[in-house]
């Protein structure tokens, strides 16, 4: 690491509902017309597929029998009654009031202290909207008792339950939610017979409360690492981090809304999408232990008129990328692969090192040494790029004698020292951007695991070493107090990486050409101390990824630079390549024009002044 080095770095279609109003005089004629009609619908209707049938079959006995139950009048009664829908990944229980969910517990995970892992507990989180319930009166949905039926479960297991609403004059409200085997997506269906009697414009404004507890062991952490994720105008992800609070006003068609925790995510999402929304985040104090309270109003536009509705989606899961992508919603964009200027590293991530890290944990127990074995691929993989950065380190050192030499004649005068500088740099064919741009080419690399080990949950619970999971800081010692910068424990990881990264920077100075800077001399030491208030609250992945990294560079480096770079080779280089006519690029030759335009410049300064 030599001083140019150390410079650079979103079909489940909706149900078409037809009703057609034929006016007859006579009762007789009435029947004959619907027997027609319906004649000639069952003709033309092809062949229906028997899985289909049997989750649509599903789907209607549900609401049949919730419809048995109905009184005749929107019902008041306050008495509470849950239903279930429960696979092997997912449990949610719902609640007649309102005819939402109440409770929702992730079955494959648990809370960073063993306890079952329950994303939503019903105690701020709502799904309801406003409907009119007589002359100038409204209410909430989340305020009234439905009617549910039975939970319904057909062969292939997919699980259906509906809550049904409907006053004396034949207006009805459906909420019907299904669940399939082994998903973390729950379908949910509003219909309205009567719709344009019960909300304005056929158009329901859906309130979503979304409360985030706390799930992992550091809740300012997880907070760091929390944020609401949307996607908008078909094709184009954005999210704004949790912070301490905001909002945001969506005045353009949104597909989903999702509050992204550390590793798990709440999401709602619309087919038809939201023609509107407005979303407003919280954030309580940690002492309550939640991330944040998000409460979204989304507009919908209900499909036909007097008989609308609408298809939603909800999602409660992991925010894993290889679970989210086989939604094709592009969820998968929630996971945090890389932003802002570094965005493009998502796509290293997804397609390379997501892959070979899946390969690896499936045929390997441990996962820290799945860590170790990843990093010494990716590093020997780039290893040829180092080898350019130390081959390049060892063209200047080999003049070094030589730029002595011009230092001593030119003395203060930089401009002419760097003029025969350039040019002793070319007649040895040397480049001065040799070991700059080589460390310039491995920053996508460095910044993609950086993501990487901080954004996959796979990491999540499991141990290694002292480390008792490689999600969260391994701290080895708690202090008494909190020290600026460094926090109230101690990181092993975190000390080991920064030994090594130490043992680097030294091991670079003595082999750098030119150590006469006083800034380059204190370097090797003021860059593993930054490391080491930053690396303390990390991932102990993270921090053990920089300990094998460090570890692989450094014995790259002496094997590189005291077994593969022939020095006497390079100086014989170097005097063969002056031997050689200079040909220098149109890049050179401006640097070189402008150079000589100073030094011009600073001549007539100094002539002036005499004067």
């Amino acid at each position: 690491m030599d001083r140019n080095t150390v410079i650079g770095f979103v079909l489940i279609g909706a149900l078409l509902i037809a009703m057609f109003v034929i006016n007859s005089r006579s009762n007789q004629a009435f029947l004959t017309e619907k027997k027609r009609v319906e004649d000639s619908i069952a003709a033309a209707k092809p062949k229906v597929d028997p899985v289909v049938a049997k989750k649509d079959s599903i789907v209607l006995d549900s609401i049949l029998a919730a419809k048995q139950k109905l009184p005749a009048a929107f019902i008041t009664d306050t008495t509470e009654h849950f239903d279930t829908l429960e696979n092997d990944l997912l449990k949610i229980v719902f609640t007649n009031k309102g005819g939402q969910p109440k409770t929702v517990e992730l079955k494959k995970f648990k809370k960073f202290d063993g306890r079952p892992l329950i994303l939503e507990n019903g105690k701020f989180n709502k799904l309801s909207y406003l409907i009119n319930t007589g002359n100038n009166q409204t209410k909430q949905t989340a305020d009234i008792a439905f009617v549910s039926s039975s939970k319904t479960v057909n062969a292939s297991k997919t699980q259906s339950v509906s809550f049904v609403l409907k006053d004396s004059t034949g207006k009805e409200i459906t909420h019907q939610y299904t669940l399939q085997p082994a998903s973390y997506m729950v379908d949910f269906n509003i219909s309205m017979t009567g719709a344009d009697k019960l909300v304005s414009q056929n158009t329901i404004n859906l309130l979503w409360q979304t409360e985030a507890p706390q799930i992992e062991s550091d809740i300012k952490y997880e907070r760091q690492q929390s944020h609401l994720g949307y996607l908008k105008d078909g094709s184009n992800y954005d999210f704004e981090y949790i912070g301490s609070g905001d909002d945001k006003k969506f005045e353009k068609p949104v597909e989903w809304l999702a509050v992204k925790q550390q590793f798990f995510i709440a999401a709602l999402s619309a087919k038809s999408k939201f023609q509107s929304a407005f979303v407003k985040w919280v954030v309580p104090d940690d002492s309550l232990h939640i991330i944040s309270q998000t409460t979204a109003n989304c507009n919908i536009q209900l499909a036909g008129s007097s008989a609308g509705n609408t298809a939603l989606q909800l999602y409660y899961g992991p925010s894993d990328y290889n679970v989210l992508s086989t939604y094709n919603n592009q969820m998968e964009n929630i996971v945090p692969y890389g932003s802002g200027v570094f965005a493009f590293v998502k796509y290293i991530n997804r397609h390379f090192l997501l892959p070979v890290f899946d390969f690896l944990r499936n045929h390997i127990a441990s996962m820290g040494m799945v860590i170790l074995l990843l990093t010494l691929l990716i590093r020997l993989i780039t290893s040829p790029i180092l080898y350019k950065s130390y081959l390049s380190g060892a063209k200047m050192k080999a003049l070094k004698p030589e730029i002595d030499r011009l230092k001593e004649k030119h003395g203060d005068d930089k401009q002419a020292f760097s003029m025969d500088q350039m040019k002793l740099w070319k007649s040895a064919g040397v480049s001065p951007l040799g070991g700059c741009l080589p460390a310039l080419l491995q920053i996508p690399i460095f910044m993609s695991l950086y993501y990487f080990f901080q954004s996959n949950i796979s990491l999540r619970g499991e141990s290694f070493l002292w480390a008792k999971d490689l999600a969260a800081y391994d701290s080895i010692a708690s202090l008494p107090f909190s020290i600026p910068f460094y926090g109230d424990h101690v990181s092993l990881f975190t000390i080991t990486a920064t030994v090594t990264s130490l043992i680097i920077s030294i091991y670079s100075m003595s082999n750098m050409q030119d150590n006469s800077n006083p800034v380059m001399k204190y370097m090797p030491y003021i860059f593993p101390v930054l490391l080491l208030g930053v690396f303390n609250n990390l991932p102990a992945a993270l921090t053990w990824y920089y300990t094998v990294s460090n570890t692989i560079t450094l014995i790259l480096q002496i094997v590189i630079q005291k077994y593969i770079i022939n020095h006497e080779k390079i100086l014989a280089q170097i005097e063969e390549n002056r031997k050689k006519p200079v040909k220098q690029s149109k890049f050179q030759e401006r640097m070189m024009a402008m150079q000589e335009s100073n030094k011009k410049l600073q001549d007539m300064k100094k002539k002036s002044g005499k004067n």
